[in-house]
């Protein structure tokens, strides 16, 4: 009996143990993304991702009420985002979004946001004359 008793507290435990594993891996994710392409569907975006200087190519992924946010209506290529989510297998799931400057990216994001600004300069600069 006292065996079983054993056993079966062991076995709660490591479902407990399982089951914070699960609830920590959909916590919400502060990061910071830069559009890389102009985006055909506003539903899924190809943005390059930073968390924690970890620098990553990645899809984010829009719901209803991201959809239905002017902010994201308005999203072009080069744009600087702080947003909060989750990761998914797809991509990055967005619960909020906040378009900011640049320069306020961290490091590992602030050359390809130059690079992109750059390049979106020079393209449009032979549009204006």
């Amino acid at each position: 009996m006292t065996r079983q008793l054993l056993l079966l507290l062991m076995l709660t435990g490591l479902m407990a143990i399982e089951a914070q594993s699960l609830a920590q891996a959909e916590t919400e994710v502060l990061g910071f993304a830069v559009v890389s392409e102009a985006p055909r569907d506003k539903a899924v975006v190809p943005a390059k991702f930073s968390v924690n200087d970890t620098l990553s190519d990645i899809k984010l992924l829009a719901s209803e009420t991201i959809l239905n946010n002017l902010i994201w209506k308005k999203l072009e290529i080069c744009h600087a985002m702080r947003i909060e989510g989750y990761r998914v297998a797809e991509g990055f799931q967005v619960l909020t979004v906040h378009i900011i400057d640049a320069g306020m990216l961290p490091m590992s994001l602030q050359s390809f946001a130059g690079d992109c600004l750059i390049k979106k300069a020079i393209e449009l600069a032979p549009m204006r004359d």
